[in-house]
This record gives structure tokens, sequence and C-alpha cells, in this order.
């Protein structure tokens, strides 16, 4: 088959805005653009240029998605898949492809922010901090969609490291579930970021193990929100904190050699003789 490439672009959380400078480049030459309206803003469209065929998926089945996608790159050379988030992040990227590999569509991907950066960007916390945990765990609690062996939550939480917890804002007793089983402490710090980066929609909740259910079920946050629990929360306001050896004076890299001399007055000798 001749014809158009299939792009599948990230729109981003949320914000039309974070989408990548290529993802609205692609949308502004498009000439057909597929968009999960349940997740994606339409907002994100409003670079098409006139005459775009724009449809929106989420009353589509995969199957009718893969026959708009191919029907519409045998008419124009850009079609846009704009998906949530990443494309390669709980999305159905794969089994969106594989139609149209079978049926000779050129396909090109483009990475997006995902809802798990957007959040902890929203709520100002580091996933990552030096001496506290350096890993990041992105998965999810198991729902209709089972688990593979070995990846239940409560194993992965008894790493103790930061999990971004995606599609599971109506299992939340079953998330503080398995954290408990897995040792995290009752005032362990948790946030939910609802809908992040979306103007006018973002809501952002602080709680405990303990407390996150019910402050969620205060708020009525019952969807699309990401669960943030981290040894690292709330570091913005400790009073002692680890630095990263990157931008250490006595740390030798590439671009900077050590040094052992003062880089602050306060660092001076005391002893130094008074001048007049």
């Amino acid at each position: 088959m001749s014809g158009g490439t299939v792009w599948f672009v990230g729109a981003g959380p949320g914000d039309p805005e974070l989408i990548t400078v290529k993802g609205r480049a692609l949308i502004e030459r498009a000439g057909a653009i597929l968009f999960a309206g349940s997740l994606v803003s339409e907002a994100a469209t409003r670079w098409a240029p006139a005459g775009c065929v724009i449809a929106d998926s989420k009353d589509m089945t995969l199957e009718q998605m893969s026959a708009w996608l191919i029907a519409q790159a045998g008419r124009c050379q850009t079609v846009v898949r704009l998906q949530t988030g990443d494309p390669g992040l709980y999305g159905a990227l794969i089994e969106l492809v594989q139609p149209l590999d079978a049926a000779g569509v050129p396909i090109a991907v483009v990475p997006g922010v995902s809802s798990a950066m957007a959040s902890a960007a929203a709520a100002v916390e580091s996933l990552t901090l030096p001496e506290v945990t350096q890993t990041v765990i992105f998965t999810r609690m198991e729902g209709r969609t089972p688990m593979p062996e070995g990846e239940s939550l409560e194993v992965l939480a008894a790493h103790h490291s930061t999990l971004c917890i995606f599609l599971s804002i109506t299992l939340m007793g079953r998330v503080t579930a398995a954290l408990t089983a897995a040792g995290w402490s009752p005032d362990a710090p948790v946030v939910v970021v609802h809908k992040a980066s979306w103007p006018g929609e973002e809501k952002i909740i602080r709680g405990t193990v303990a407390t996150i259910q019910g402050l969620c079920r205060e708020a009525k946050i019952v969807s699309q929100s990401m669960i943030i629990a981290s040894p690292t929360l709330g570091a913005r306001h400790w009073e002692t904190l680890a630095k990263s050896k990157l931008y250490d004076a006595s740390f030798t890299h590439k671009f900077r050699r050590a040094s052992t001399k003062p880089s602050l007055i306060t660092d001076l000798p005391k002893d130094l003789p008074e001048t007049t």
C-alpha cells in the first residue's frame, strides 16, 4: 500500500501546550486526526489546518480505529493518532500498530509527557533524591487487566522506592492495603493529582497511607488521577537534605575540576588577621 504515514503522537497529560514541538508541527500539517476524546483535550487539535478531518475515538472499538486510520492514510500524507501522555505507556500502541503493519501503512511514534511527570511537577516533588531513592516504578493496581506474576503492587512496594500508580484511583483501598502489607507506615506520605496540568481542572490531594482514601472520597476524585507514594515526598520542607555530588565543589567531572579552595566567604578561616 502506498499513501501517508500514521503518526502516533503523545498529546501529553492534558495542557495542550505540553505537547512537543514536533507533535504540534505534525498536527499543523495533518490531513486527518484521531484523538482519544475521553482522555485528551480537544484543544490539542486547535492547530489543525482547515479541511483536516478530525474524529474522536472514545466510542470506537479497536477494529474501527484501525480501519479509520488505514482509510485516512490512503487519502492524505499525514495522519495523526493523538494519545494521552506518552504512546508507549499504558496505551494501545502495539494493538493499533499491528493492523497498520499488516495493511502496509507506514507508522512513526512521537513521545509525550507522561502524567507521572506532570503530577510530580504540579506538586513540586522530585521522584528521586540522593541517598533516599534512585528508583521510580511505573505500575498499576490489578483490575480487569491481570498483573504478570511478580508484579503485584505489594511486591513492588516492598522496594520502598517511588511508586507512580496509574489507572487505580477507584481501587484506592486496595492500593493502601498493598502499601501497608509491604511495610509502609500509616504516616507515609501519598500525593494524588487529578487531571495534572489540565487548565482549571487540576486538583492535588496530599495525605498519608492512612488518610488518602478518605481525602480522595471527600474531594470526589474518581477518575484520571495519578497516585504517587514515595519516600521523597515533602522534601521541599526538610531541614536537611543530601546534595547531589554533580554540583559539589569537591567533585571532579568532565566539565569541572574539583576545587579545595573556599567558594563562599563563610568558608574562610576564622583566624585571618584583620585589615585596616
